[in-house]
Order: structure tokens, then sequence, then C-alpha cells
């Protein structure tokens, strides 16, 4: 009776109805992030003369830097705001528009509201990303079989919406006008909350009310969350107004002792004062080990929107049969390829373990990193090319992103798993 309860929504591919609605979402969601993303750097290095902020790559690369640490430290409070508040569902739809208002500011021709868009970005982004992947894990009932394969179809939707990124916003955005590719991110996120408000009736209460004990109280939550809202409106007006301003190089070397500080200062609380017995702190050794790996990793992936997209864009021979493409074009690579090779990843480990022959995590994360290694060996013979003859060819780069791919098929999808 139980199994056929947990079987009868069967709409999407044999899936929950309410699957396709969180998967139309977030494709539209990773369309406008990553295709804002592809021209960041792009267009802060670039003169004015050619549209740009005439930034230095240090300087471009800072602020790449403090806007991806924003993104991913926002979604810490942006779920805490769906626990506590509004629960995941309309924290979700509040992000989606927060996000959409931020593109349309990007796509204004002024340097203090490409700022502001990066600002809202970040919030909307963070408020968004870790609900709408709790939500996808909710449609189902517990020991639902189908949930694993549910958030496989899910994660299609980033490399898709990927792929759509890089080459709409990023063709608008190199050929046409940079603003032209921002707001172009604009126009496909509005797509997503369209499709949000029209279909979230599919998603019945998954997600639906915020998660709350009997003993909390939430008007308490409510008022801390004004509160808080107000400080941050204050601090981005007046840096808006003039009244402030920073120094990118300075504050994003601050995140990253910031980040530092706070995590070391976690895992010395876990190991000596959080009353672990010995399994666990076993586990915990093995988590310390993934997380400075994972560390390694990403810091090294990430370079695929800036110094390599730098690379691309001023270093590389574009033109294919005469023309010369957008250097975001590039970046398609990585997600095109997660698609075709993550079945044989998949199939692979699966007859590995068969033989008995299948790697532990540790060993997956180590050879995850090794592959990140060698993409970045293959790129020195790249600079050495256009060293020698002005451009480098494509060739590089796509080896690079080539071996970033099969590294982060080694570790991603494992590091979730653990």
């Amino acid at each position: 009776m139980n199994q056929i309860a947990q079987s009868s929504d069967t709409y999407f591919l044999g899936h929950p109805k309410g699957l396709i609605t969180l998967f139309l979402t977030e494709m539209w969601e990773r369309m406008s992030f990553y295709g804002m993303r592809g021209l960041l750097v792009l267009f802060m290095t670039r003169e004015i003369a050619d549209g740009g902020m005439n930034l230095s790559a240090p300087e471009a690369m800072a602020i790449y830097g403090i806007y991806g640490a924003s993104v991913y430290f926002l979604c810490v409070p942006g779920g805490w705001i769906a626990d506590k508040i509004f629960g995941a569902q309309r924290t979700v739809l509040y992000g989606a528009i927060i996000i959409t208002l931020g593109h349309y500011v990007l796509a204004i021709p002024y340097d203090k509201t490409f700022f502001l868009g990066l600002v809202l970005v970040s919030i909307g982004t963070g408020l968004l990303k870790p609900n709408i992947s709790t939500i996808v894990g909710q449609l189902y009932k517990p020991g639902d079989l189908r949930i694993d394969s549910g958030y496989t179809i899910f994660y299609m939707s980033i490399n898709i919406g990927s792929m759509l990124g890089f080459l709409v916003c990023g063709y608008l955005g190199e050929k046409v006008g940079w603003h032209w590719g921002f707001g172009a991110a604009g126009v496909g996120m509005t797509f997503g909350v369209l499709q949000y408000v029209f279909t979230s009736k599919s998603l019945g209460d998954a997600g639906r009310f915020p998660k709350l004990s009997a003993e909390e109280n939430k008007n308490k939550y409510i008022s801390l969350f004004k509160y808080s809202s107000a400080i941050i409106a204050v601090t981005v007006i007046t840096g808006f107004l003039g009244f402030w301003s920073i120094n990118p190089e300075l504050l994003n070397k601050l995140t990253v002792y910031l980040i530092l500080v706070v995590a070391i200062a976690y895992f010395i609380y876990l190991f000596f004062f959080a009353g672990l017995n010995k399994k666990e702190i076993d586990n915990m050794k093995m988590l310390l080990l993934l997380f400075f790996g994972s560390v390694l990793f990403w810091a090294g992936f990430d370079q695929g929107g800036s110094s390599l997209n730098l690379f691309a864009k001023d270093f590389t021979d574009l033109y294919v049969f005469g023309w010369e493409m957008p250097a975001t074009f590039l970046q398609v690579a990585n997600p095109l390829m997660v698609v075709i090779f993550a079945p044989f990843f998949a199939s692979f480990w699966i007859m590995l373990g068969k033989r008995n022959l299948d790697p532990d995590t540790p060993q997956k994360f180590a050879l995850g990193c090794f592959l990140m290694a060698i993409g970045f060996f293959v790129i020195i013979f790249g600079v050495d090319a256009a060293m020698q003859n002005e451009k480098a060819g494509i060739q590089f780069l796509l080896i690079t992103y080539l071996f970033h791919t099969l590294g982060e098929l080694c570790l991603s999808p494992v590091g979730l798993s653990a």
C-alpha cells in the first residue's frame, strides 16, 4: 500500500509533477547565473572604449572572488530564513524575484548599478539555491527509491541552464554589448519566475511551511530578520550613494582569512568541545580531509570563470571557419562534458564495485585533484604557445576543461554523498 502511494505520482519521467517546476526554475536560474558569470571578469577588464570598466585583472578577479564567496556564504542565512520564517517555497520565489531584479540592474550601463546588481544577485541566490534542492527531496516520501534518480534529473537542469547561459548571454555580451548579455540573463530569470508562479501548486506541501518546533517563537525570528534586512539595506544604499568604498583586493584577502578562521574554529569546536565519541571523531577526521581536498579542487576549478576566461579572450585564437566565436563559448565545454561523461562514470564505479575494486572516498578525491593538476599542466603549454605565436589554439583550453571535468566527476558526486 505504502509503495503504491510513493509511486502514484509519475507525471514527469516517472517522478512527481512538482519536479518539472523545480527543474525549469533551476534551469533558468543557472542560465542567468552562469551567463552573467561568464561575462563578469571580461566586462570588468575591458577598456572603457570597449564598453568595459577598465579594471586591472587582479582587481576584477578579487571582485569575482568576493562575489563567489558571497553567493555560497549567503546560502546559510537563506536556509535559516526558509526554516524559521517563510518556508522553502516562498523563499525560493522571493530569491528568484531578487535575482531577476539584480540582472536587470546589471543591464543598466552605470558603474554603481553594476555593484548593486551583484549584491542583489548574491542575496537572491542565497535565498533560492539551498532551498530549491530541499524541496526536491520533500517531493518524495521516506523510503521512495526514486529520490536519487530525481536528484540526478534535477542536476541535469544545472548543466542545461549553464550551457544556455554561456551561449546566449555570452554571444549577446561579447558581440552586441555587455549589458545586453546581463539583460538576457534577466529575461531568462523572468521566464523562471513566471513558470514557478503558475505551476507551484504542483509542489503541494513540499517546502511550504517553516520548520518550527512548538517551543520556537516565529515573531522573534521575524524581528531578527527585519533588523538584519534594515542593516543590509542601509549598508548597500550608503555605499551606492558614495558614503564609503572598498578596496576589492584587500576585501578579498580579508574574506579568505575570515572563512579560514571560521573553518578552523569550527573544527576545533567539533574535535574538542562537541562531546563526540571516538567513531564520530574518526568521521570528522575524514570530513576534514575531504574539506581541504574540496577547497583545493574548487579553488582551481573556479578559475574557469576568471583567469582561464581571460586567457581565452586575450591569448587564444578563437577563429573557427573564419568566424571569431565569443570566449564564453569555451565555457560550454564543462557542462557539455558532464552530460556526456556522467553516465559512463556512474556505470564505471558500479562495475568496479561489483569486482570489489571501487576506490574509497579519499582515493576518488585524490584522483579528482590529480586530474585538476593535469589540466593546469596542459594550460602551461598553452601559455608557451601564446608567448611564441601571440595566440594559443583552443585545444589547450578544451583539454584543460576535459581534465577538470573528469576531476569534477570523480570528486563532486562522491563529496555530496559523503
